[in-house]
């Protein structure tokens, strides 16, 4: 994978990758290349997000000023 410098870079890549591996024109040995970078740039945005999710929390407080972990909900979630 080549180096990833931030999660949007990567988001942009992956999607990049997707529209490759959808169009199905590639040989297998370059399907393979491209899905394996895939997943280490899945695996990548999921420990981008995970962190974010773990910084907002943080940053939450409640109403006396302290901070307060509160569960991060999706859209699907609500």
């Amino acid at each position: 994978m080549p180096d990833v410098p931030d999660f949007e870079s990567a988001l942009r890549r992956l999607e990049e990758i997707v529209k490759k591996l959808e169009s199905g024109d590639q040989p297998l040995d370059t399907a393979l290349e491209l899905f394996e970078e895939g997943i280490k740039l899945s695996r990548f945005c999921q420990s981008k997000l995970q962190q974010a999710e773990r910084r907002v929390e943080i940053l939450l407080k409640n109403e006396s000023g302290q901070t307060q972990a509160v569960p991060f909900e999706t859209e699907n979630e609500t």
